[in-house]
């Protein structure tokens, strides 16, 4: 029996910090699916729908210092809302598997661990706008130093939070790892630090166990 035969559809999301390689483990994942006969939509945050993406530029370009941690925090929930209502929630009621390229657990770190103590306001806007956890999340954990690299190499454009510079990168990766366990019933730690092929298939283990 392949996965694509298995239960319901999942909602999978890939965390960790810039430069991890979770975007290729996301899309290696959905190809495998996909060749399993599953119906997968691929998709990432910020973005994934129309208005998202729109918001994504205003994020992830120009000043690191562009935007307080407050308004990030409400710039990532009304593109978070968006991709809910017109992407992630329409796939999964169609039975189709949504993997998505991070989603709120990179809000909880990124603005509500690192940037001043705003946790509660990330978590009260999550329960009151979003209100919807991942069936099943992967951390892709990998020494910092090697990801920041590899993160400002790709000069995407998208480098404003690269920009905040080693230590900044150190405690996400603290703040994904501590999320982890807040979260143990649905994240499952990876070490990236191998080969994109044995990531992959420890990633595909893990999902074909839940699946």
């Amino acid at each position: 029996m392949t996965v694509a035969q298995r239960g319901a559809p999942l909602f999978v999301t890939f965390e960790g910090i810039d430069g991890s390689g979770k975007s290729t483990q996301a899309k290696l994942l959905a190809e495998r699916l996909r060749r399993d006969g599953a119906q997968v939509v691929h998709t990432r945050e910020p973005g994934g729908s129309s208005g998202a993406e729109e918001i994504r530029t205003l994020l992830l370009t120009g000043d690191p210092e562009r935007w307080s941690a407050e308004t990030e925090i409400l710039l990532f929930t009304a593109a978070r809302r968006d991709h809910m209502e017109k992407t992630v929630l329409p796939a999964l009621a169609a039975g189709q598997t949504v993997i998505s390229d991070r989603f709120a657990d990179s809000t909880r770190v990124y603005q509500g661990a690192t940037r001043g103590d705003l946790r509660p306001m990330v978590d009260q806007l999550h329960r009151l706008m979003i209100g919807r956890e991942p069936d099943l999340t992967f951390i892709i954990d990998m020494d910092p130093e090697t990801a920041l690299r590899r993160g400002l190499a790709r000069k995407s454009g998208e480098d404003r939070f690269e920009d905040f510079g080693l230590g900044f990168q150190e405690t996400l990766r603290h703040g994904f790892l501590s999320l982890a366990r807040d979260f143990s019933d649905r994240c499952v730690v990876i070490d990236g630090n191998r080969p994109p092929e044995a990531v992959a298939s420890e990633v595909a283990a893990h999902y074909e166990a839940r699946a």
